[in-house]
């Protein structure tokens, strides 16, 4: 797998400023990126409990 094709954007909204969700194809971690002009900040996206969201891997097999 290339470096750029690690992570996956899942969810965009807002265009000059929103939010993005990003998924690490790797682990399944989800990222939250929340941006507004040039400005942004990206952390990990938490559940109710406090622990980070993941999703499930599409070929975690061919992943190594």
């Amino acid at each position: 797998m290339k470096k750029s094709e690690r992570f996956e954007k899942t969810y965009v909204q807002g265009k000059l400023g929103g939010i993005e969700i990003w998924v690490d194809k790797t682990t399944g971690v989800n990222y939250l990126f929340a941006f507004e002009g040039y400005a942004g900040g990206l952390t990990v996206l938490l559940d109710r409990d406090g622990k980070p969201v993941i999703s499930p891997i599409a070929n975690a097999a061919e992943i190594d």
